[in-house]
C-alpha cells in the first residue's frame, strides 16, 4: 500500500513539474527570423494588433520612392538590386503602407510622406503583411514578376540617405572631383574613421549644391570636404546619382532645422497620434500612449495651461480650470481623422506619465477626463490628441474621412 501511494505521489509531482516547465516555456519569447540569423526556417516576426514590435525584428529594404498616396500613407518603393534577386527580379516594387506607429524621416528630422519628393532613395524597415491580407502584388508593367520582398508591405521606419547618415554619425569625404565626366569619388566616414572602399557617384547638371544658408555650384566641390547627400537611381547604373549635396555643417543644420519646423507645424495642425490603452467608462477617463517619430519637444506642450475653457462643444466646463487640457479625435490606421474641428471630445489631462520606450512608442502616456466618450475611444483604436494650446483648424477636405464611410 505504501509503495502504491508513493508511486502516485511521484506521478503527481512529475505532472506538476511538467506543467511548470510548460508555463516557463510559454513565457519564453518565440524565436523569429532576422536578416542576421542563420536559421532560414524561422518565420519573420508577425505583428499583433495593439502591441509594439520587439527591437531588431524588422526586415530592411532600400529603394526609390516611385509612387505615393500621402493621405493613406501608402507608397511604392522600387527595390534596390541585391544578391538575393535573380536578374529578372531587378527593379521591381513593393506596395507598402506605413504602420500607425511607423515613423518617417527626411533631412534628419521627422517628416510626413508628402515631404519626400518622388525619386528620392530611401531606407526602410518592414514587416510582412497580415496572414489574411489577400491584396494583389503591385500593379504596373512587370510581366507578372514580383520582387522577393513583395510580402513586406508594412513599414516601420522610412528615411532618406541624409537621415540615415546623420543618425549613424556618418558623412562622406570627397577624394576626387571630375566635372568633365561628372563623377564624384567619396569615402564613407563614421565617427571620424573611413569605412569601406571609395565609391564613384554620378553628378548631374541639375544636382543641387547647398552651402551655408544658400546655394553653391558643382564648382564648389573640393577634395577633402566632408559632405552629405541624397541619391536617386541607386544600383541602376552604379552606386547612384546625387540629387542634393550639402557641403558644410551649416548647410546640414539648416536643412535639419527647416524640416523640423515643417514637422512641428504638421503635427500641431493634425494632433499627436497614439492608441487607446484603457477606457474607464464610469469615470470617462481615456488612457493614451503616444507613438514615436515626432519631435519630443511637442510633448512639453501638453502641460501648457490656458485660461479659457475648451471644447467643441462641451456640455459643461471641465471642473478644474487650472489643469492642462486637450481634446481627442478618432483616427484611422492611416492617422487620418474624420472631422477634427467638430468631433473632438476631451477635458482635463489628469496624468502625464513616462512609460517604457518600445520600438514605435514615444514613452509618453496621458490620462484624459472626457466630457463625453465617443464610439472610437476603445482600447487599441487610433486617436489624435490636441493640447488645448493648439488651435484646431479645418484640414483640407481630402484629409478628412468624414463622408466617405
Amino acid at each position: 500500500m505504501y509503495s502504491a501511494h508513493r508511486m502516485i505521489l511521484v506521478y503527481l509531482i512529475s505532472i506538476c513539474v511538467s506543467m511548470s516547465a510548460l508555463v516557463v516555456n510559454a513565457q519564453d519569447p518565440i524565436p523569429f527570423r532576422t536578416d542576421a540569423s542563420s536559421d532560414k526556417s524561422l518565420r519573420w516576426f508577425q505583428l499583433a494588433g495593439g502591441k509594439f514590435p520587439p527591437e531588431n525584428s524588422a526586415h530592411p529594404i532600400s529603394g526609390e520612392l516611385i509612387k505615393q498616396d500621402h493621405l493613406e500613407r501608402r507608397f511604392y518603393l522600387r527595390v534596390d538590386r541585391n544578391d538575393s534577386q535573380q536578374r529578372g527580379d531587378w527593379d521591381l516594387p513593393i506596395d507598402a503602407t506605413m504602420l500607425p506607429y511607423g515613423s518617417i524621416y527626411y533631412h534628419g528630422s521627422p517628416a510626413a510622406l508628402q515631404d519626400i519628393p518622388l525619386g528620392t532613395h530611401l531606407h526602410g524597415l518592414f514587416y510582412e503583411k497580415a496572414k489574411d491580407d489577400k491584396s494583389p502584388p503591385p500593379d504596373g508593367p512587370h510581366n507578372n514578376r514580383i520582387t522577393p520582398d513583395v510580402n513586406f508591405t508594412r513599414c516601420f521606419r522610412l528615411e532618406d540617405d541624409f537621415s540615415l547618415d546623420n543618425r549613424q554619425n556618418q558623412n562622406w569625404r570627397i577624394d576626387a572631383v571630375d566635372l568633365v565626366k561628372n563623377k564624384l569619388t567619396v569615402t564613407l566616414i563614421q565617427d571620424g574613421t573611413p569605412i569601406g572602399k571609395p565609391k564613384l557617384f554620378d553628378l548631374m547638371s541639375g544636382t543641387r549644391v547647398l552651402v551655408g544658408n544658400g546655394y553653391g555650384s558643382l564648382a564648389s566641390l573640393e577634395v577633402g570636404q566632408r559632405v552629405m547627400f541624397n541619391l536617386t537611381w541607386v544600383t541602376l547604373y552604379g552606386p547612384g546619382r546625387i540629387l542634393d549635396i550639402w557641403l558644410d555643417e551649416s548647410s546640414c543644420q539648416h536643412a535639419i532645422s527647416q524640416q523640423l519646423e515643417r514637422h512641428r507645424n504638421h503635427i500641431r495642425e493634425r494632433g499627436l497620434a497614439g492608441w487607446v490603452d484603457n477606457v474607464d467608462d464610469a469615470e470617462q477617463i481615456v488612457t493614451i500612449t503616444f507613438f514615436g517619430g515626432v519631435d519630443p519637444a511637442l510633448f512639453s506642450e501638453l502641460t501648457k495651461i490656458i485660461a479659457e475653457p475648451i471644447g467643441w462643444p462641451l456640455s459643461r466646463e471641465p471642473e478644474n480650470q487650472s489643469a492642462p487640457k486637450g481634446t481627442i479625435a478618432v483616427a484611422r490606421e492611416s492617422l487620418m481623422t474624420y472631422d477634427p474641428v467638430n468631433d473632438r471630445k476631451g477635458g482635463n489631462i489628469l496624468k502625464i506619465a513616462k512609460v517604457s520606450v518600445e520600438p514605435g512608442g514615444s514613452g509618453v502616456q496621458i490620462q484624459v477626463k472626457c466630457d463625453m466618450l465617443l464610439e472610437g475611444f476603445r482600447p487599441r483604436r487610433i486617436v489624435r490628441f490636441y493640447p488645448a494650446s493648439w488651435k484646431v483648424i479645418a484640414l483640407p477636405r481630402e484629409e478628412q474621412y468624414h463622408g466617405r464611410e
